[in-house]
């Protein structure tokens, strides 16, 4: 969907030009409050996973708010880049569960490698290698990306909804559609549907407002409110600048780093590649991506990286940095308001992720799916990532099984040296993923 008011494409506005035409900077808030929204979640979600690995919950908190805020800011001032940045699902995870739980190390010798991480981050996103790696990714992997990453949206909208949920003989089954939630969800869902095909603008948002208004009025909410104490923020010092080097030259620090700096890398890349309408604002959207995922480890949380729900935001209209900064603001105002964030409920947010996944996926028209040796490794990113609950994964698989098919099909003069290279990291990476 491209952003035009009058003839004008917002596209192709820098971040100062968009306050001339009110229509597009209206529509542009729109979408920072519908991608907010979407992804609001984290701000409760990421500290209780980090409440694992010791990073007291009521203090993580205000780190998870402060490394959104700077990393939208970056976005929006930066790379005029309608892409929000939080800290990351998945690599919050592989954070407390494989290097605290797992591994025996400390939350504070995870942070450092997550800063060491951060550093390997930066030095690829601001030199040439930012364009080697960017360039040599197949057209069919890209678009195999933005699909699985659609499809895992779909995936979590559904989860969010209670319309799916895990079985007892199989993965999946269909959730209790008698519960009140349930119901709300498929309420929000057609409401949204509707005011989308109908070309409304601002569809998403309303669509959150009207079932949020439905869900008060039958008493529908989640059942964990948040419960942040703004006083605590004179305690938040206890978990900033905290990383621990003293293992740097360790054998588990090491291939720690090296696995975290895979995910951070490559699911970012893949990540702004399937979000961005304009693929112009990449180099300097990957850049500003890497600073905040570096400056994260000194606020005292998980690296952050470019949130797959951006994209309701962008759907709702969103083409500039307007669309982050507005998302900044409302992470500050979080701080103040987030026990009314309790009344939007699950249910409400859910209807606009499963449209946005959705509409994501209509990447794999881009696929050649006559080409076997294309479709099938898109495929397994398309499968493997809501499959395995993780991009990274979805990704490794994905790029080690292209030159392998190549090379059977016999087309190797469509492989380049990168891609190899790639493939090679990658399998190194599940191997060090399986090892830790």
């Amino acid at each position: 969907m491209e952003s035009k008011q009058n003839g004008t494409s917002a596209d192709n506005m820098s971040f100062l030009e968009v306050l001339k035409h009110k229509d597009i900077l209206r529509t542009e808030i729109i979408a920072g409050i519908t991608g907010f929204f979407a992804i609001s979640y984290i701000i409760i979600v990421n500290p209780m996973i980090l409440k694992d690995a010791g990073i007291p919950a009521d203090l993580s908190v205000f780190a998870t708010i402060f490394s959104s805020i700077i990393g939208c800011l970056i976005m929006g001032f930066y790379a005029n880049s309608p892409v929000i940045l939080t800290p990351g699902m998945g690599v919050n995870a592989f954070f407390t569960y494989t290097v605290v739980v797992n591994m025996g190390l400390s939350w504070q010798t995870a942070v450092a490698i997550s800063a060491v991480s951060g550093v390997i981050y930066m030095a690829i996103a601001f030199t040439k290698m930012n364009d080697i790696l960017s360039k040599s990714i197949p057209q069919s992997l890209k678009h195999g990306i933005t699909a699985g990453i659609g499809l895992f949206l779909v995936e979590i909208g559904l989860e969010k909804a209670g319309l799916i949920v895990a079985g007892k003989t199989s993965l999946i089954v269909l959730g209790d559609l008698t519960k009140p939630a349930a119901l709300l969800a498929i309420f929000g869902l057609a409401i949204s549907l509707i005011l989308y095909l109908r070309r409304v603008k601002g569809s998403f948002f309303i669509g959150i407002i009207l079932t949020t208004i439905v869900g008060v009025i039958f008493h529908i909410r989640d059942a964990d409110t948040p419960n942040v104490i703004l006083s605590k923020l004179t305690n938040y010092h206890q978990i900033t600048f905290k990383g621990d080097f003293s293992h740097i030259l360790s054998t588990p620090f090491i291939l720690a780093t090296f696995s975290m700096t895979m995910i951070l890398v490559f699911e970012s890349m893949g990540l702004v590649q399937g979000l961005l309408p304009d693929q112009r604002k990449f180099k300097k959207t990957f850049q500003g991506s890497s600073v905040t995922t570096f400056l994260s480890s000194f606020l005292g949380t998980s690296p952050t990286v470019a949130a797959a729900e951006s994209a309701s935001g962008i759907e709702s209209g969103g083409r500039t940095g307007w669309m982050a900064v507005t998302a900044a603001v409302m992470f500050g105002l979080s701080l103040i308001f987030i026990p009314l964030l309790a009344y939007v409920p699950q249910a409400a947010i859910a209807p606009v992720i499963i449209i946005t996944g959705a509409l994501m996926m209509e990447s794999i028209g881009g696929i050649k799916i006559g080409d076997f040796t294309e479709w099938f490794p898109a495929f397994l990113i398309i499968v493997l990532i809501p499959l395995t609950n993780s991009i990274s994964t979805g990704l490794a698989f994905g790029f080690v099984c292209y030159p392998i098919l190549k090379l059977a099909g016999g087309q190797r003069r469509q492989l380049t040296l990168p891609v190899y290279i790639l493939g090679v990291l990658f399998l190194l990476d599940l191997i060090f993923s399986a090892l830790l």
